[in-house]
């Protein structure tokens, strides 16, 4: 690989094909999955950039097609769609992949590992690969960017406001998760793009991780060789131009169209009220409303079922037979074609939606030469300031959408100016060599004076001549029966691969080694010290100063303790507890705030900092790149081994991280409550037996020991 750079974007949920993707599908395959594989082609053709890699769910499901199943695809020169193993085979929404961007995040890993290059850039896209990219970015120490799409904060509010109950907004959408994975992607990123400013000033500004000095405008483009204005001569007539007009009693009528998903936040509804309600309207042109694909209403999911449910139900209620048009079914190919067939009518776009974060439809149709009626929310306000191409309306307002649409269909003067202001501003403002040309200038400012990132490799030593490691946990896992640990270590000693032993614990590196000494343990291959900061290998416990280098990233322990002084209920604890990448204090519960309310102070002072909280008495405070899972995969990168060749085991909420992913868990009998949100997970045995008991339980569970190993099977089923 050559010496430019590497960008390694992330677009988790989904259904992502580089040709002719499936907009509007459903309610994740929509402008995002567009944004992602036009920024993909369009980085990939700079010359500054070597490759660039979109890292999206692989998913094997008969209900899909074949496509989204096959691991690579090309999506232009540089640029490869890669497909990555990621919880069931099956297709799932969004909300329910939380539980398994564990195993994407080390599935991306080994991606990386097998092109033997680190990115230079990771950058995420929306909360889940928020999520992803923080973790990706943190263990291999490159620079992360994060555009949101749409925000949790946001849509909960506006969920609330439409009458939805709190307790009903939380399960559906997981939004308290997806909320923290949001902040945790804001406060890892070296840069935030947004599309307009009002995202910024009125929605990013809602978190505790706002820092506006980290956050770019860089409106995203559209593809100007699709999306063009009718030729004067061009006589060949479209292929959907049947499926619209068998609708309409007069198709030569101008016509009002709206392309979306059948989503209640489009605002379908309104629109069609609005039609229907004004009789001059309705008599001057047609509406055509193209809402996704469907084969048959009443088998829909019930989202996308109620929405089209209600459209037919307002077109008979306004008896609008003969004037609306809703075909069935379009191909990705038929949308510029639709957008073509508006324009040459005379006719206007509409986008009614409740919200819009940007609005990629505007730009498609400006681009057509189409005016515009749209929303007065979020990108919208920024389009049609730059573009001069139509009317803002309040999208609540029926009597105010239907006067402008009728106004704009009616000026036919002013209606020849909007579309040629149109194709100006898109090509001025919104072209996706424009987008590149901002991002890059961006990018060079992230990785000037910055450390190369290393190709990630494996070195030579003795880790990686194990076939097998167990890392355990100290107390309460390890310890606790004298002759279960016996039994373990003499498993380990007597099996048919060559097996390691290692420990990781919360201890600090003297006491780990006391407890095990206390227990006449003998000292392990590996020993993982203070809640991951620190790493030993061998006898003679050689420090990995590495992983020391790796986590000083954003580590101010003078700024964190001043900051902290003020906090009631915290205790520092002894100088011999402390450590340089470790703050550990004692908690009053009767008077602390509680971390929620800590972690909140933190990031508003924009200090960055891993919390955690251990049975209800201690509070550790450690650098955003340290944790014991993130020390796992680093000593499983830097070593060459496999993740499913190393199994850990734990007891206690701090081991969550290690016991999820590619490595191999074992939840010992006993173990904390907090552990139990686990539960269901492919690679997390909850044993019944205590201690060393329960891990021995766990090696027999995964076959472990033997010379085949785990089988390594994806998690779930098609």
């Amino acid at each position: 690989m050559s010496d430019g750079l590497y960008i390694a974007l992330i677009s988790v949920h989904g259904l992502i094909r580089a040709r002719d993707p499936e907009l509007g599908r459903d309610a994740d395959t929509g402008g995002q999955v567009l944004y992602v594989l036009e920024l993909a082609r369009t980085l990939a053709r700079h010359p500054e950039v070597t490759r660039v890699d979109l890292l999206t769910r692989l998913v094997a499901d008969p209900k899909v097609n074949e496509e989204y199943a096959r691991p690579e695809e090309e999506i232009g020169p540089g640029a490869h769609l890669v497909r990555l193993a990621c919880g069931p085979r099956r297709y799932l929404r969004k909300e329910v992949l939380w539980p398994h961007l564990d195993v994407f995040i080390d599935n991306a890993l080994q991606h990386i590992r097998r092109i033997g290059r680190t990115p230079d850039i990771i950058h995420s896209h929306y909360a889940d690969a928020g999520y992803v990219g923080s973790r990706v970015a943190q263990l291999l120490g490159v620079p992360l960017i994060h555009t949101g799409h749409s925000l949790g904060r946001v849509k909960r509010e506006r969920l609330k406001a439409g009458g939805t109950r709190v307790a009903a907004i939380e399960s559906q959408y997981n939004m308290s998760q997806r909320i923290e994975a949001e902040e945790i992607a804001l406060g890892n990123a070296a840069m935030v793009v947004a599309s307009t400013k009002q995202e910024v000033d009125e929605q990013y500004s809602q978190y505790e991780n706002y820092h506006p000095k980290r956050m770019r405008v860089i409106p995203p483009g559209v593809d100007l060789t699709r999306f063009r204005p009718p030729r004067r001569n061009e006589d060949q007539r479209p292929r959907i131009a049947p499926e619209v007009e068998r609708f309409l009693r007069e198709p030569g009528k101008p016509m009002i169209l709206a392309l979306s998903r059948a989503d209640a936040r489009k605002n379908i509804a309104t629109l069609v009220r609005a039609f229907g309600a004004l009789p001059a309207l309705n008599k001057t042109a047609n509406l055509v409303v193209i809402a996704g694909n469907r084969d048959d209403i009443a088998a829909m999911d019930k989202g996308p079922r109620e929405v089209l449910t209600e459209l037919l139900l307002l077109i008979d209620h306004y008896d609008l037979y003969g004037a609306v048009a809703y075909p069935k079914h379009h191909e990705p190919a038929d949308v510029p074609d639709i957008y073509r067939m508006a324009a040459r009518s005379g006719g206007v776009f509409v986008n009614p939606a409740l919200t819009e974060p940007f609005g990629l439809t505007l730009l498609e149709a400006a681009a057509s030469g189409l005016p515009s009626v749209a929303t007065e929310d979020g990108g919208p306000r920024d389009i049609v300031r730059h573009c001069r191409n139509g009317l803002l309306v309040d999208p609540l307002d029926e009597q105010a959408m239907a006067t402008a649409l009728h106004e704009a269909l009616t000026d036919r003067r002013r209606w020849r100016r909007w579309s040629r202001n149109g194709l100006a501003g898109v090509q001025k403002h919104y072209s996706w060599d424009a987008h590149a040309r901002k991002y890059m200038e961006e990018v060079r400012r992230i990785v000037s004076g910055q450390r190369r990132p290393p190709t990630v490799t494996g070195a030579r030593s003795r880790l990686p001549s194990l076939s097998r490691i167990v890392i355990c946990d100290v107390d309460n896992t390890l310890i606790g029966e004298p002759e279960a640990a016996k039994a373990l270590l003499t498993r380990l000693d007597d099996a048919p691969v060559k097996a390691g032993f290692g420990i990781a614990t919360g201890r600090s590196l003297q006491s780990a080694l006391d407890v095990l000494k206390d227990h006449r343990i003998p000292v392990p291959d590996l020993l993982i010290t203070s809640v991951g900061t620190e790493i030993h290998y061998g006898h003679a416990m050689q420090l990995d100063q590495a992983w020391q280098n790796h986590i000083d990233h954003r580590w101010h322990p003078r700024e964190l303790r001043d900051a902290l002084r003020a906090i009631p209920g915290l205790k520092l604890q002894a100088r011999s507890e402390q450590a340089p990448f470790k703050l550990s204090y004692y908690v009053d519960t009767g008077k602390w705030p509680g971390m929620r309310e800590i972690r909140r102070h933190l990031r508003k002072l924009d200090l960055h900092a891993k919390l955690v909280y251990a049975h209800d008495a201690y509070f550790d405070v450690l650098p955003v790149r340290a944790s014991k899972g993130l020390a796992i995969r680093h000593l499983a990168m830097r070593w060459g081994i496999r993740q499913e060749d190393i199994l850990v085991a734990g007891d206690s909420g701090n081991d969550e991280e290690m016991l999820s992913g590619n490595t191999l868990g074992v939840v010992v009998g006993g173990h904390s409550p907090e552990l139990d949100r686990l539960r269901g997970r492919h690679r997390t045995y909850f044993a019944e037996a205590p201690f060393a008991w329960g891990v021995l339980e766990g090696i027999e569970h995964y076959g472990f020991l033997n010379e085949d190993g785990f089988p390594g099977e994806e998690e779930g089923a098609a």
